[in-house]
Protein backbone atom coordinates (compact mmCIF):
# COMPACT_ATOMS: atom_id res chain seq x y z
CA UNK A 1 0.00 0.00 0.00
CA UNK A 2 1.39 3.41 -0.96
CA UNK A 3 1.70 6.14 1.62
CA UNK A 4 -0.44 9.26 1.41
CA UNK A 5 1.12 12.19 -0.49
CA UNK A 6 3.55 14.12 1.68
CA UNK A 7 2.93 17.63 2.87
CA UNK A 8 3.60 20.44 0.46
CA UNK A 9 7.20 21.65 0.26
CA UNK A 10 8.32 25.28 -0.02
CA UNK A 11 9.47 26.75 -3.38
CA UNK A 12 12.79 25.43 -4.60
CA UNK A 13 14.56 24.79 -7.87
CA UNK A 14 14.73 21.14 -8.90
CA UNK A 15 14.57 18.92 -11.95
CA UNK A 16 15.99 15.78 -13.47
CA UNK A 17 15.16 15.01 -17.07
CA UNK A 18 13.92 11.72 -18.44
CA UNK A 19 16.89 11.93 -20.79
CA UNK A 20 19.22 11.85 -17.78
CA UNK A 21 17.35 8.87 -16.38
CA UNK A 22 17.43 7.03 -19.68
CA UNK A 23 21.12 7.70 -20.20
CA UNK A 24 21.75 5.87 -16.96
CA UNK A 25 19.53 2.96 -17.95
CA UNK A 26 20.77 -0.46 -19.02
CA UNK A 27 19.13 -3.21 -21.03
CA UNK A 28 18.49 -6.32 -18.96
CA UNK A 29 17.30 -8.66 -21.66
CA UNK A 30 18.36 -8.31 -25.29
CA UNK A 31 16.13 -11.18 -26.37
CA UNK A 32 12.80 -9.55 -25.55
CA UNK A 33 10.17 -10.64 -28.05
CA UNK A 34 7.45 -8.20 -29.09
CA UNK A 35 3.96 -9.38 -29.81
CA UNK A 36 2.45 -9.32 -33.28
CA UNK A 37 0.16 -6.48 -32.24
CA UNK A 38 3.18 -4.20 -31.77
CA UNK A 39 4.38 -4.92 -35.29
CA UNK A 40 0.92 -4.10 -36.55
CA UNK A 41 0.98 -0.85 -34.58
CA UNK A 42 4.07 0.24 -36.46
CA UNK A 43 2.05 0.01 -39.64
CA UNK A 44 -0.48 2.55 -38.38
CA UNK A 45 -0.11 5.59 -36.17
CA UNK A 46 -3.35 6.07 -34.22
CA UNK A 47 -4.83 9.54 -34.65
CA UNK A 48 -7.89 9.00 -32.50
CA UNK A 49 -8.68 7.24 -29.25
CA UNK A 50 -10.88 4.29 -30.16
CA UNK A 51 -13.67 3.81 -27.64
CA UNK A 52 -14.70 0.18 -27.76
CA UNK A 53 -14.80 -2.83 -25.48
CA UNK A 54 -11.25 -3.88 -26.31
CA UNK A 55 -9.96 -0.42 -25.41
CA UNK A 56 -11.83 -0.13 -22.11
CA UNK A 57 -11.66 -3.63 -20.61
CA UNK A 58 -9.44 -3.79 -17.56
CA UNK A 59 -6.75 -6.38 -18.29
CA UNK A 60 -5.56 -8.51 -15.33
CA UNK A 61 -1.85 -8.05 -14.69
CA UNK A 62 0.38 -9.49 -11.96
CA UNK A 63 3.12 -7.37 -10.34
CA UNK A 64 5.11 -9.14 -7.62
CA UNK A 65 7.19 -6.97 -5.31
CA UNK A 66 10.51 -6.23 -6.97
CA UNK A 67 13.43 -8.23 -5.61
CA UNK A 68 16.63 -6.61 -4.34
CA UNK A 69 18.73 -5.74 -1.32
CA UNK A 70 16.07 -3.38 0.09
CA UNK A 71 12.68 -5.17 0.15
CA UNK A 72 10.78 -1.99 1.05
CA UNK A 73 12.22 -0.07 -1.88
CA UNK A 74 11.37 -2.94 -4.22
CA UNK A 75 7.82 -3.08 -2.90
CA UNK A 76 7.39 0.69 -3.19
CA UNK A 77 8.49 0.79 -6.85
CA UNK A 78 6.25 -2.16 -7.74
CA UNK A 79 3.33 -0.50 -5.94
CA UNK A 80 3.82 2.74 -7.89
CA UNK A 81 3.77 0.80 -11.16
CA UNK A 82 0.60 -1.00 -10.10
CA UNK A 83 -1.15 2.14 -8.84
CA UNK A 84 -0.44 4.01 -12.09
CA UNK A 85 -1.70 1.19 -14.28
CA UNK A 86 -4.80 0.50 -12.19
CA UNK A 87 -5.74 4.18 -12.01
CA UNK A 88 -5.84 4.27 -15.82
CA UNK A 89 -8.85 1.96 -15.71
CA UNK A 90 -7.29 -0.30 -18.35
CA UNK A 91 -5.59 -2.71 -15.94
CA UNK A 92 -6.63 -4.76 -12.92
CA UNK A 93 -3.87 -5.81 -10.53
CA UNK A 94 -4.13 -9.45 -9.53
CA UNK A 95 -3.97 -9.82 -5.75
CA UNK A 96 -0.52 -10.99 -4.65
CA UNK A 97 -1.98 -13.53 -2.25
CA UNK A 98 -3.07 -15.54 -5.31
CA UNK A 99 0.44 -15.81 -6.78
CA UNK A 100 1.66 -19.40 -7.14
CA UNK A 101 5.20 -18.74 -8.35
CA UNK A 102 7.72 -16.68 -6.39
CA UNK A 103 10.74 -14.90 -7.89
CA UNK A 104 14.25 -14.45 -6.54
CA UNK A 105 15.77 -13.70 -9.93
CA UNK A 106 13.98 -11.73 -12.67
CA UNK A 107 15.94 -13.69 -15.28
CA UNK A 108 14.31 -16.97 -14.30
CA UNK A 109 11.75 -17.98 -16.98
CA UNK A 110 8.21 -17.71 -15.56
CA UNK A 111 5.96 -20.71 -15.33
CA UNK A 112 3.35 -19.19 -17.63
CA UNK A 113 0.61 -21.77 -16.85
CA UNK A 114 0.77 -20.78 -13.17
CA UNK A 115 0.05 -17.16 -14.06
CA UNK A 116 -2.70 -18.04 -16.51
CA UNK A 117 -4.27 -20.16 -13.79
CA UNK A 118 -4.85 -17.10 -11.59
CA UNK A 119 -6.19 -15.04 -14.51
CA UNK A 120 -3.14 -12.87 -15.17
CA UNK A 121 -2.79 -11.90 -18.83
CA UNK A 122 0.54 -10.18 -18.22
CA UNK A 123 3.31 -10.32 -15.65
CA UNK A 124 5.85 -7.69 -14.54
CA UNK A 125 8.90 -8.84 -12.59
CA UNK A 126 11.60 -6.47 -11.43
CA UNK A 127 14.56 -5.82 -9.21
CA UNK A 128 15.92 -2.71 -7.49
CA UNK A 129 19.47 -1.93 -6.47
CA UNK A 130 21.79 0.85 -5.39
CA UNK A 131 24.57 1.79 -7.78
CA UNK A 132 28.14 2.58 -6.74
CA UNK A 133 27.64 6.29 -7.46
CA UNK A 134 24.67 6.48 -5.08
CA UNK A 135 21.90 6.38 -7.65
CA UNK A 136 19.00 3.97 -7.41
CA UNK A 137 18.14 1.59 -10.24
CA UNK A 138 15.15 -0.51 -11.24
CA UNK A 139 15.12 -3.23 -13.92
CA UNK A 140 11.95 -4.91 -15.11
CA UNK A 141 10.69 -7.56 -17.50
CA UNK A 142 7.21 -7.64 -18.97
CA UNK A 143 5.74 -11.01 -20.01
CA UNK A 144 2.64 -11.93 -21.99
CA UNK A 145 1.37 -14.97 -20.09
CA UNK A 146 -1.20 -15.88 -22.76
CA UNK A 147 1.36 -16.21 -25.55
CA UNK A 148 4.05 -17.31 -23.11
CA UNK A 149 6.58 -14.73 -24.35
CA UNK A 150 8.51 -11.77 -22.94
CA UNK A 151 7.45 -8.39 -24.33
CA UNK A 152 10.00 -5.94 -22.96
CA UNK A 153 13.02 -5.62 -20.70
CA UNK A 154 14.52 -2.33 -19.57
CA UNK A 155 16.48 -0.77 -16.74
CA UNK A 156 16.53 2.79 -15.40
CA UNK A 157 18.44 4.73 -12.76
CA UNK A 158 17.70 7.94 -10.85
CA UNK A 159 19.00 10.11 -8.05
CA UNK A 160 17.57 9.12 -4.64
CA UNK A 161 15.36 12.22 -4.41
CA UNK A 162 13.63 11.35 -7.71
CA UNK A 163 13.26 7.61 -7.12
CA UNK A 164 9.47 7.62 -7.64
CA UNK A 165 10.04 8.42 -11.31
CA UNK A 166 11.42 4.90 -11.73
CA UNK A 167 7.96 3.49 -11.07
CA UNK A 168 6.25 6.03 -13.33
CA UNK A 169 8.62 5.41 -16.26
CA UNK A 170 8.21 1.63 -15.96
CA UNK A 171 4.42 2.10 -15.88
CA UNK A 172 4.62 4.25 -19.02
CA UNK A 173 6.65 1.57 -20.77
CA UNK A 174 4.22 -1.20 -19.81
CA UNK A 175 1.20 0.93 -20.74
CA UNK A 176 2.63 1.57 -24.21
CA UNK A 177 3.46 -2.07 -24.85
CA UNK A 178 0.04 -3.26 -23.72
CA UNK A 179 -2.19 -0.56 -25.26
CA UNK A 180 -0.16 0.73 -28.23
CA UNK A 181 -0.65 4.25 -26.87
CA UNK A 182 1.87 6.46 -25.09
CA UNK A 183 1.72 6.47 -21.33
CA UNK A 184 1.17 9.57 -19.20
CA UNK A 185 2.48 8.67 -15.74
CA UNK A 186 5.89 10.36 -15.76
CA UNK A 187 4.22 13.77 -15.82
CA UNK A 188 3.48 16.67 -13.52
CA UNK A 189 0.49 18.88 -12.81
CA UNK A 190 0.57 22.59 -11.98
CA UNK A 191 -2.50 23.85 -10.15
CA UNK A 192 -3.70 26.58 -7.80
CA UNK A 193 -3.32 25.48 -4.18
CA UNK A 194 -6.06 27.06 -2.06
CA UNK A 195 -5.95 27.35 1.73
CA UNK A 196 -7.78 29.39 4.36
CA UNK A 197 -11.43 30.39 4.84
CA UNK A 198 -13.73 30.31 1.83
CA UNK A 199 -14.12 34.08 1.65
CA UNK A 200 -10.38 34.75 1.95
CA UNK A 201 -8.46 31.97 0.24
CA UNK A 202 -4.69 32.09 -0.12
CA UNK A 203 -3.95 30.93 -3.68
CA UNK A 204 -0.48 29.76 -4.68
CA UNK A 205 0.83 27.99 -7.73
CA UNK A 206 1.93 24.45 -6.90
CA UNK A 207 3.47 21.63 -8.91
CA UNK A 208 3.22 17.92 -8.14
CA UNK A 209 3.51 14.54 -9.80
CA UNK A 210 0.36 13.37 -11.56
CA UNK A 211 -0.42 10.97 -8.70
CA UNK A 212 -0.37 13.75 -6.08
CA UNK A 213 3.11 13.18 -4.63
CA UNK A 214 6.10 15.56 -4.43
CA UNK A 215 4.04 18.75 -4.22
CA UNK A 216 6.02 21.99 -3.95
CA UNK A 217 5.06 25.65 -4.03
CA UNK A 218 5.97 27.88 -6.96
CA UNK A 219 4.60 31.18 -5.62
CA UNK A 220 4.28 32.62 -2.13
CA UNK A 221 0.66 33.83 -2.19
CA UNK A 222 1.32 37.56 -1.89
CA UNK A 223 -0.52 38.08 -5.19
CA UNK A 224 -3.46 36.16 -6.64
CA UNK A 225 -2.40 33.72 -9.36
CA UNK A 226 -4.59 32.00 -11.95
CA UNK A 227 -4.61 29.90 -15.15
CA UNK A 228 -1.20 28.18 -15.13
CA UNK A 229 -0.40 26.54 -18.49
CA UNK A 230 2.57 24.39 -19.57
CA UNK A 231 4.91 25.11 -22.44
CA UNK A 232 4.57 22.01 -24.68
CA UNK A 233 8.31 21.93 -25.49
CA UNK A 234 10.09 23.34 -22.42
CA UNK A 235 10.08 22.99 -18.65
CA UNK A 236 8.22 26.23 -18.06
CA UNK A 237 4.73 27.58 -17.48
CA UNK A 238 2.82 30.77 -18.14
CA UNK A 239 0.32 32.18 -15.66
CA UNK A 240 -1.69 35.24 -14.76
CA UNK A 241 -1.00 37.32 -11.64
CA UNK A 242 -3.20 40.00 -10.10
CA UNK A 243 -1.07 42.76 -8.56
CA UNK A 244 -1.88 45.94 -6.61
CA UNK A 245 -4.93 44.39 -4.99
CA UNK A 246 -6.30 43.20 -8.32
CA UNK A 247 -5.98 46.54 -10.11
CA UNK A 248 -3.35 45.19 -12.49
CA UNK A 249 -2.98 41.87 -14.29
CA UNK A 250 0.38 40.61 -15.45
CA UNK A 251 1.36 37.60 -17.53
CA UNK A 252 4.54 35.74 -16.57
CA UNK A 253 6.60 32.86 -17.90
CA UNK A 254 8.37 30.78 -15.22
CA UNK A 255 11.25 28.34 -15.64
CA UNK A 256 10.34 25.37 -13.46
CA UNK A 257 13.93 24.18 -13.02
CA UNK A 258 15.32 27.50 -11.76
CA UNK A 259 12.18 29.20 -10.43
CA UNK A 260 13.05 32.34 -12.40
CA UNK A 261 10.13 34.16 -13.95
CA UNK A 262 9.90 36.79 -16.66
CA UNK A 263 7.21 39.40 -17.30
CA UNK A 264 5.82 38.91 -20.80
CA UNK A 265 4.97 42.57 -21.34
CA UNK A 266 2.95 45.62 -20.39
CA UNK A 267 -0.36 45.62 -22.23
CA UNK A 268 -2.85 48.48 -22.61
CA UNK A 269 -5.62 46.62 -20.75
CA UNK A 270 -6.12 43.71 -18.39
CA UNK A 271 -5.07 40.37 -19.82
CA UNK A 272 -6.49 36.90 -19.25
CA UNK A 273 -6.05 33.19 -20.05
CA UNK A 274 -2.54 32.99 -21.60
CA UNK A 275 -1.65 29.76 -23.38
CA UNK A 276 1.45 28.63 -25.31
CA UNK A 277 1.51 27.76 -28.99
CA UNK A 278 2.62 24.19 -29.80
CA UNK A 279 6.17 25.35 -30.59
CA UNK A 280 6.39 27.32 -27.34
CA UNK A 281 7.31 30.53 -29.15
CA UNK A 282 4.02 32.43 -28.81
CA UNK A 283 1.29 33.14 -26.29
CA UNK A 284 -2.36 33.59 -27.17
CA UNK A 285 -4.41 35.48 -24.60
CA UNK A 286 -7.33 37.87 -24.24
CA UNK A 287 -7.14 41.59 -23.49
CA UNK A 288 -9.82 43.81 -21.96
CA UNK A 289 -10.27 47.10 -23.75
CA UNK A 290 -12.97 49.00 -21.90
CA UNK A 291 -15.37 46.07 -21.52
CA UNK A 292 -14.75 44.49 -24.93
CA UNK A 293 -12.38 41.52 -24.69
CA UNK A 294 -10.41 40.50 -27.79
CA UNK A 295 -7.78 37.86 -28.54
CA UNK A 296 -4.15 38.75 -29.14
CA UNK A 297 -0.96 36.80 -29.80
CA UNK A 298 2.47 37.71 -28.42
CA UNK A 299 5.74 36.55 -29.96
CA UNK A 300 7.95 35.64 -26.99
CA UNK A 301 11.18 36.38 -28.88
CA UNK A 302 10.35 39.80 -30.31
CA UNK A 303 7.60 40.69 -27.78
CA UNK A 304 5.53 41.90 -30.73
CA UNK A 305 1.75 41.79 -30.24
CA UNK A 306 -0.66 40.79 -33.00
CA UNK A 307 -4.43 41.17 -32.79
CA UNK A 308 -6.44 38.05 -33.61
CA UNK A 309 -10.01 39.30 -33.04
CA UNK A 310 -11.64 42.71 -32.80
CA UNK A 311 -15.00 42.64 -31.08
CA UNK A 312 -17.37 44.60 -28.86
CA UNK A 313 -18.18 41.39 -26.94
CA UNK A 314 -16.01 38.92 -24.99
CA UNK A 315 -13.58 36.54 -26.76
CA UNK A 316 -11.41 34.56 -24.35
CA UNK A 317 -9.82 31.20 -23.41
CA UNK A 318 -7.89 30.62 -26.68
CA UNK A 319 -6.23 27.25 -27.32
CA UNK A 320 -4.13 26.24 -30.33
CA UNK A 321 -4.64 23.06 -32.30
CA UNK A 322 -1.69 20.63 -31.97
CA UNK A 323 -0.40 21.64 -35.43
CA UNK A 324 -0.65 25.33 -34.55
CA UNK A 325 -2.87 26.16 -37.53
CA UNK A 326 -6.12 26.88 -35.70
CA UNK A 327 -7.38 28.34 -32.44
CA UNK A 328 -10.51 27.38 -30.53
CA UNK A 329 -11.94 29.92 -28.09
CA UNK A 330 -15.11 30.91 -26.26
CA UNK A 331 -17.19 33.98 -27.10
CA UNK A 332 -20.57 35.53 -26.36
CA UNK A 333 -20.70 37.22 -29.76
CA UNK A 334 -24.05 35.54 -30.49
CA UNK A 335 -25.53 36.28 -27.08
CA UNK A 336 -24.37 33.31 -24.93
CA UNK A 337 -21.03 31.64 -24.27
CA UNK A 338 -20.26 29.30 -27.16
CA UNK A 339 -17.17 27.74 -28.76
CA UNK A 340 -15.66 29.03 -32.00
CA UNK A 341 -12.75 28.05 -34.20
CA UNK A 342 -10.62 30.19 -36.51
CA UNK A 343 -7.25 30.21 -38.25
CA UNK A 344 -4.34 30.89 -35.90
CA UNK A 345 -3.66 34.10 -37.83
CA UNK A 346 -7.13 35.43 -36.97
CA UNK A 347 -10.02 36.29 -39.24
CA UNK A 348 -13.48 34.79 -39.55
CA UNK A 349 -14.57 32.29 -36.89
CA UNK A 350 -17.00 29.39 -37.18
CA UNK A 351 -19.21 28.32 -34.29
CA UNK A 352 -18.59 24.79 -33.02
CA UNK A 353 -21.01 24.26 -30.12
CA UNK A 354 -24.65 23.68 -31.03
CA UNK A 355 -26.16 22.07 -27.96
CA UNK A 356 -28.27 23.67 -25.25
CA UNK A 357 -26.39 25.55 -22.55
CA UNK A 358 -23.26 27.63 -22.26
CA UNK A 359 -19.81 26.39 -23.29
CA UNK A 360 -16.41 27.55 -22.00
CA UNK A 361 -12.74 26.65 -21.36
CA UNK A 362 -12.08 24.74 -24.63
CA UNK A 363 -8.87 22.69 -24.74
CA UNK A 364 -7.62 20.83 -27.80
CA UNK A 365 -6.48 17.24 -27.30
CA UNK A 366 -2.75 16.67 -27.91
CA UNK A 367 -3.82 14.09 -30.49
CA UNK A 368 -5.98 16.61 -32.31
CA UNK A 369 -9.06 14.37 -32.34
CA UNK A 370 -11.17 16.07 -29.66
CA UNK A 371 -11.79 19.42 -27.98
CA UNK A 372 -12.67 19.28 -24.29
CA UNK A 373 -14.93 21.90 -22.71
CA UNK A 374 -16.95 22.96 -19.70
CA UNK A 375 -20.70 23.17 -20.25
CA UNK A 376 -23.35 24.71 -18.03
CA UNK A 377 -26.83 23.33 -18.66
CA UNK A 378 -29.82 22.23 -16.62
CA UNK A 379 -28.34 23.59 -13.40
CA UNK A 380 -25.22 21.41 -13.67
CA UNK A 381 -21.62 21.91 -14.75
CA UNK A 382 -20.47 19.28 -17.23
CA UNK A 383 -17.12 18.25 -18.67
CA UNK A 384 -17.38 16.97 -22.22
CA UNK A 385 -15.63 16.52 -25.54
CA UNK A 386 -16.51 17.10 -29.17
CA UNK A 387 -14.70 16.64 -32.44
CA UNK A 388 -13.02 19.70 -33.99
CA UNK A 389 -15.92 20.08 -36.43
CA UNK A 390 -18.41 20.27 -33.55
CA UNK A 391 -19.79 16.76 -34.03
CA UNK A 392 -19.92 13.80 -31.63
CA UNK A 393 -20.45 15.84 -28.46
CA UNK A 394 -20.26 13.60 -25.38
CA UNK A 395 -20.53 14.44 -21.70
CA UNK A 396 -17.94 12.63 -19.58
CA UNK A 397 -18.87 13.81 -16.08
CA UNK A 398 -21.18 16.22 -14.29
CA UNK A 399 -21.24 17.81 -10.86
CA UNK A 400 -22.10 20.78 -8.69
CA UNK A 401 -19.37 22.88 -10.28
CA UNK A 402 -16.99 21.12 -12.67
CA UNK A 403 -14.57 23.30 -14.60
CA UNK A 404 -11.16 23.67 -16.20
CA UNK A 405 -10.37 20.48 -18.17
CA UNK A 406 -6.76 19.74 -19.08
CA UNK A 407 -5.48 16.81 -21.17
CA UNK A 408 -2.95 14.14 -20.31
CA UNK A 409 -0.23 14.14 -23.00
CA UNK A 410 -1.58 10.98 -24.65
CA UNK A 411 -5.09 12.42 -25.10
CA UNK A 412 -6.67 9.53 -23.19
CA UNK A 413 -7.43 11.21 -19.83
CA UNK A 414 -8.65 14.61 -18.63
CA UNK A 415 -8.09 16.33 -15.30
CA UNK A 416 -10.47 19.01 -13.97
CA UNK A 417 -11.61 20.54 -10.70
CA UNK A 418 -14.91 20.24 -8.88
CA UNK A 419 -16.13 22.71 -6.29
CA UNK A 420 -17.38 21.26 -3.02
CA UNK A 421 -20.64 22.46 -1.54
CA UNK A 422 -21.23 23.98 1.86
CA UNK A 423 -19.58 26.65 3.97
CA UNK A 424 -16.37 24.64 4.28
CA UNK A 425 -16.37 23.32 0.73
CA UNK A 426 -13.63 23.95 -1.77
CA UNK A 427 -12.30 22.77 -5.11
CA UNK A 428 -10.74 19.35 -5.57
CA UNK A 429 -8.97 17.79 -8.54
CA UNK A 430 -10.35 14.79 -10.43
CA UNK A 431 -9.47 12.83 -13.54
CA UNK A 432 -11.77 11.09 -16.01
CA UNK A 433 -10.88 9.03 -19.05
CA UNK A 434 -12.20 9.63 -22.54
CA UNK A 435 -14.92 7.01 -22.08
CA UNK A 436 -16.34 8.75 -19.01
CA UNK A 437 -16.29 5.41 -17.16
CA UNK A 438 -13.18 5.88 -15.05
CA UNK A 439 -13.20 8.87 -12.68
CA UNK A 440 -10.63 9.30 -9.90
CA UNK A 441 -10.01 11.85 -7.15
CA UNK A 442 -6.48 13.31 -7.30
CA UNK A 443 -4.93 13.96 -3.86
CA UNK A 444 -3.67 17.49 -3.14
CA UNK A 445 -2.25 18.99 0.07
CA UNK A 446 -5.30 21.27 0.48
CA UNK A 447 -7.95 22.51 -1.93
CA UNK A 448 -6.85 22.64 -5.57
CA UNK A 449 -8.19 24.27 -8.73
CA UNK A 450 -7.32 25.07 -12.34
CA UNK A 451 -4.97 22.15 -13.13
CA UNK A 452 -2.61 22.06 -16.10
CA UNK A 453 -1.11 18.71 -17.15
CA UNK A 454 2.49 18.68 -18.36
CA UNK A 455 3.88 16.85 -21.39
CA UNK A 456 5.81 13.65 -20.70
CA UNK A 457 8.96 14.69 -18.90
CA UNK A 458 11.92 15.01 -21.29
Amino acid sequence: MLLKPPRISPPRATGLSRRALLSAGMMVGAGAVLMAREAAAQQRAPTEVLIDEANTRARPIAIPEFVGDDPKFGADVANIVGADLERSGLFKIVDRSAYIERFNDINQPPRYPDWRAIGAEALIVGRTRKLADGRLAADFKLHDTILGKPLDAQGFAAAPQTWRRLGHIIADRVYEKMTLEKGYFDTQVVFVDETGPKNKRLKRLTIMDQDGFNARLLTNGRNLVLTPRFNPVAQEITFLEYADGGAQTRVFVMNLDTGQRELVGNFPGKTFAPRFSPDGQRLAMSIDEGGAVSLIEVDLRSRQMRRLTQTDRIDTAPCYSPDGRQIVFESDREGTQQLYIMNATGGAANRLSRGDGRYSTPVWSPRGDYIAFTKQAGGAFLIGVMKPDGSDERILTSGYHNEGPTWAPNGRVLMFFREGQGANGGPKLFSVDITGRNENAIPTPAFGSDPAWSPLRA
